[in-house]
């Protein structure tokens, strides 16, 4: 199973993927190819993603059954750890949930 995400992509790129996966959602597509089908779709994703953002995922064998890569700036960035890879969120700007190491006892 292959699955690629992408947001703000431009049209081109969208009709490019849709020609090989099945859009299930806007932006969602999915499909089943061999790895390297699934090498040359990312790199037309890579070549002509401009300002979105894009992840791939793909069953293969490893501890989670699946892995995935990540394109364009985001929030979500995949972090290996003792072999098994997971995603860390960077913190909103501005984010005023934040913690903050100020002093405010004075």
């Amino acid at each position: 199973m292959l699955v690629i995400v992408v947001e703000n992509a431009p049209p081109r790129l969208r009709g490019r993927l849709a020609v090989w996966l099945l859009e299930i959602r806007a932006g969602v597509y999915v499909g089943k190819y061999s790895r390297r089908i699934r090498e040359m779709l990312w790199q037309q994703v890579q070549a002509g993603i401009e300002e979105g953002t894009a992840v791939i995922a793909w069953a293969t064998n490893t501890e989670a059954g699946f892995d995935f890569e990540t394109l364009g700036t985001n929030r979500r960035i995949p972090l290996e750890l003792d072999g098994v890879k997971l995603v860390s969120f960077l913190p909103q700007q501005g984010d005023s949930n934040s913690l903050d190491c100020r002093d405010d006892t004075t």
